[in-house]
């Protein structure tokens, strides 16, 4: 029996046992289960089989599983919680993942968890919401292991074994000046493999760097990503250490973006889940579906001034399609590798003309080959080598196209500090489209004619 059939056993058994208000079989058959596993659990099931399921379960519900949570419903569980039980399991979080819950929570109950931190803990989240959305100061965590740059290893050692309170999660030793401005940082493996009398300035990490509390969460990703850190101070406009993100987090924001790239090429918004309703899964994507309507009605428009055409030779109408549609998955590939490339920083301006050669070449070469197919086969079973022929030129000129549609649109639309996922499909299919039809039909009109 594979995974996914396991799984399914266990959801079924779930839900039986959940409709059977058997709060014991509940327990014990999520008791096994990681976080991240009840989360999706949560997730899968109908928002009736959910509520249900946090009535005979609440009380196990801690704050890995509420961070875990997709923010589509992460909401409405909240609401299906005893008070009591959301206010324990936020004390046991990070800041930076209370942040990220609050953020997606209406003012009531921001207010709610707010109040059931512990004052300190509450202080520190209100001042991380009070950066920008989406900046560092949202994503750091305020829980930092300092040290003096005076220190050795052995006094950093002392310290950590005597204080009360740690992170979770930490990588490194911070060290600061008097004035609380980050000078390096010392990994937890330097340490501990270096002598108690070694002063900790002289193992520092070449890859040290703070990031100002305002930057971008995308920026942050990318420094992350670019220069392999593991976690990396945040500090505010003076200099000033306010705390630290970790690699995970950096992590999380990388799958973030690309989702949310796959989700804006599809034109099905940012935030779309399987979770979601009906209604506003229709919501989401009704607006790029009337979009492309009217991108559509170009292509129809062109076709249009070829009436003439294809009425005097009806095979065109069947084959226009083939032209069309090869161009638009051409022109998909392109975009695709563009807008990927453009969110990781690997196309810039200084490589963008070299780019939009090897699109243009592949381009070439992928259209001789598909026109040298299609003009063989349109001669063939036609019996007309001339309707060959126009099929192959319109391909060829729909590959060019698509190959540099496919790489200058999402530049273009980059160059306006537009989002190129956001709207790159429509113009790229558009163009393929109306330039294919135009293509064929208007060679046809010239050689068949």
């Amino acid at each position: 029996m594979d995974e996914d059939e396991v799984h399914a056993d266990r959801v079924a058994a779930i839900l039986d046992a959940v409709e059977a208000e058997d709060a014991a079989r509940v327990a014990e058959l999520l008791e096994p289960l990681h976080a991240a596993d009840i989360a999706d659990l949560l997730e899968q099931i109908g928002a009736a089989d959910r509520r249900a399921l946090l009535a005979l379960w609440s009380g196990e519900v801690d704050g890995e599983i509420l961070s875990e949570i997709d923010e589509s419903i992460r909401e409405e569980v909240i609401e299906s919680l005893p008070r009591e039980v959301v206010a324990e399991a936020m004390r046991e979080l990070d800041t930076d993942d209370v942040v990220d819950i609050l953020e997606d929570l209406d003012l009531p109950q921001q207010g709610l968890i707010l109040d059931a931190l512990e004052d300190a803990d509450r202080v520190a989240v209100q001042q991380a919401m009070g950066f920008p959305e989406e900046s560092a100061g949202r994503l750091m965590q305020r829980e930092v292991v300092v040290a003096p740059e005076h220190w050795t290893v052995g006094e950093a050692i002392d310290y950590l074994r005597e204080v009360e309170h740690l992170p979770d999660q930490f990588y490194h030793v911070i060290l600061t000046d008097p004035r609380m401005k980050p000078t390096g940082y010392v990994t937890l493996g330097r340490l501990l493999s270096s002598r108690r009398d070694v002063r900790l300035k002289d193992i520092l990490e070449d890859s040290f760097r703070t990031i100002p509390a305002t930057e971008s969460e995308a920026d942050v990703a990318y420094m992350f990503n670019q220069y392999h850190l593991i976690s990396t101070p945040v500090v505010d406009a003076t200099g000033r250490l306010v705390g630290v993100i970790t690699i995970d987090d950096a992590m999380n924001v990388l799958d973030e973006e690309h989702e949310q790239d796959m989700l804006r090429l599809a034109g099905v918004g940012d935030d779309s889940s399987l979770s979601d309703g009906v209604m506003a899964t229709a919501r989401q994507r009704l607006p790029w579906l009337v979009v492309n309507l009217f991108t559509a009605s170009l292509s129809a428009f062109v076709i249009s001034r070829f009436e003439s055409t294809i009425a005097s030779l009806v095979t065109l109408a069947a084959l226009m399609p083939i032209v069309a549609s090869t161009g638009g998955i051409a022109g998909t590939q392109s975009l695709a590798v563009a807008v990927r490339a453009l969110a990781t920083r690997s196309l810039t301006s200084a490589n963008a003309k070299r780019v939009v050669l090897r699109e243009l070449v592949g381009g070439l070469l992928n259209g001789l080959a598909l026109a040298f197919l299609l003009g063989l086969a349109g001669t063939l079973i036609f019996g007309d080598w001339k309707l060959g022929l126009v099929l192959g030129a319109a391909m060829i000129t729909n590959q060019l196209v698509a190959a540099m549609g496919g790489v200058l649109v999402p530049l273009g639309l980059h160059k306006l500090d537009l989002d190129p996922a956001l709207a790159s499909g429509t113009f790229v299919t558009t163009l393929t489209d109306v330039l294919g039809y135009l293509a064929f039909l208007g060679l046809a009109s010239l050689v068949l004619l």
